[in-house]
């Protein structure tokens, strides 16, 4: 999560569009949303340690993020050896920049081919070339300083624009960053982060709550006045209680907290 303070506010959520091209029609489309056809968020950049492989859970995908000095990149493959399945994020950079399995040192470069297979005789056949030798690579980008990965092996398919959020580059905000693993679904801590209705239940006392004139309960819990001004396959952008929203399907959810008010402007992007 990132919140941004702009001082002072240099353009307002109406005067940018936020969400990613969509090239439906504004009748309705039976168009099926496809979660496997979509970026998504991996890290910071500056969260990821150029020194070690790391493991993360996407989709129910087990990738592992290491960064290729060969070509200066940060690379995503599919976190197995197609050896003997071992997890390539438990294993090391090598002393030539290749991502080396710790169970029998196989070596990929940042294609995915197996570089070395330390067991196989040089007198034999090549067989660290050899198709079943290499791993799966995911495309990857780094945007706004953070590292994307597409859900497909095949780069031909990664042809969905990324989200544009220009707080991320406007000087007049600065950026603040948390990195939280959490034990649910990111769809599932998305619908949390966009539902304001709880916070006066499950952070009672935690978050400050407008006080409503007719109290239900001691908790303060009323109706909302919520609404979705524009929606497509690729999101919407709202109003909730005078802050405008905006989302990203299918995980980057944009809240201008304090919109309108100079007391408190700010964005706040959560992924």
């Amino acid at each position: 999560m990132s919140a941004m303070s702009p001082t002072p506010i240099s353009s307002t959520p109406e005067s940018i569009d936020y969400l990613p091209p969509d090239d439906l029609a504004e009748t309705e489309s039976k168009e099926i949303f496809d979660w496997y056809s979509q970026w998504y968020l991996v890290m910071f950049v500056c969260d990821l340690d150029k020194r070690k492989p790391l493991a993360k859970k996407v989709l129910g995908l087990d990738i592992v993020v290491w960064w290729d000095r060969n070509e200066t990149a940060w690379k995503v493959f599919h976190d197995s050896c197609p050896h003997r399945l071992a997890p390539l994020s438990e294993g090391r950079i090598d002393q030539s920049g290749r991502l080396q399995c710790s169970y029998h040192g196989w070596c990929f470069d940042g294609s995915g081919h197996c570089k070395v297979i330390p067991q196989a005789s040089r007198d034999g056949p090549p067989v660290h070339t050899f198709k079943k030798a290499c791993v799966g690579v995911y495309p990857t980008v780094v945007h706004h300083d953070i590292l994307w990965f597409w859900p497909n092996t095949d780069p031909l398919l990664a042809t969905n624009e990324l989200p544009s959020i220009p707080e991320l580059y406007d000087p007049s905000y600065f950026m603040q960053t948390t990195h939280n693993d959490v034990n649910c679904g990111f769809e599932v801590l998305i619908e949390n982060i966009m539902d304001p209705a709880h916070l006066a239940y499950a952070h009672y006392g935690l978050v400050q709550t407008v006080k409503p004139k007719d109290k239900v309960d001691h908790e303060g819990g009323r109706p909302l006045d919520m609404r979705v001004e524009k929606l497509t396959k690729n999101g919407f952008i709202g109003d909730v209680e005078g802050e405008k929203v905006k989302f990203f399907a299918p995980g980057i959810f944009a809240l201008y907290s304090g919109h309108g008010s100079a007391s408190s402007p700010g964005t706040e992007i959560v992924s």
